[in-house]
């Protein structure tokens, strides 16, 4: 039954989209991160940038970014990210492309998160001397993390699924293959199965296991 499966690389196709997820999740982090302490500062021009980036992208399909990545970065101002191929500067442009979608919801899980931390143990930092960089950082940012991690568990579930996108401009993961097999293969449910199971096993258990990771570090208040 599974014998058409020979000619395939699929676990290098997942494979692909693994590192996708891994690469775009650790750069939506960090970026969502600056994002949401930007829309809590004392500064109206970032907090104003913060909520622009935040509004916009968010509001702009995913494989619209994607295709500006590749058509307006890459062919128009011939941004190549340091590769020298075209596959490898087609992976880089999908994480990019990636990363600056979803940080824009990792920002507002962490400001929903920051909601939760009460105002008066960053205004008893504040009455010790600390600034505002040193109250986000050493007060707020590790309770906010711990609140907003069923949150951020939803967006990487949803980062893993979005990266089929990429297939868009040529990044050979699970959904290219998958459309190369149907094209080639009478095979159509079988195949379709055999994605859709690849995605649950990478989904459930990240879902399971920082869901448990969520109940454990949550702030009893």
């Amino acid at each position: 039954m599974f014998d058409f499966l020979e000619g395939y690389d699929l676990l290098g196709a997942f494979w692909t989209t693994v590192q996708l997820t891994l690469l775009s999740a650790v750069g939506s982090l960090i970026w969502g991160t600056l994002l949401a302490a930007m829309r809590v500062g004392p500064v109206p021009l970032m907090r104003g940038f913060g909520a622009a980036y935040v509004n916009i992208v968010r509001n702009i399909p995913l494989t619209v970014i994607i295709l500006f990545a590749s058509l307006g970065l890459n062919q128009t101002l011939g941004v190549s990210l340091g590769a020298a191929d075209v596959e490898t500067i087609n992976f880089r442009l999908a994480v990019l492309g990636l990363t600056a979608y979803t940080s824009a919801f990792v920002c507002e899980a962490l400001r929903a998160g920051i909601n939760t931390v009460p105002v008066g143990q960053a205004e008893a930092a504040r009455a010790l001397g600390l600034g505002f960089t040193q109250v986000l950082g050493l007060v707020v940012l590790p309770q906010a993390f711990r609140a907003a991690v069923g949150p951020l568990t939803n967006v990487l579930i949803a980062l893993t699924k979005n990266t089929t996108v990429a297939a868009a401009i040529g990044v050979v993961e699970a959904a290219a293959l998958m459309k190369e097999m149907v094209e080639n293969e009478a095979q159509l449910l079988l195949i379709s199965a055999i994605i859709a199971f690849g995605f649950c096993c990478l989904t459930l258990p990240t879902g399971l296991i920082l869901g448990w990771v969520g109940k454990k570090v949550a702030v009893k208040r």
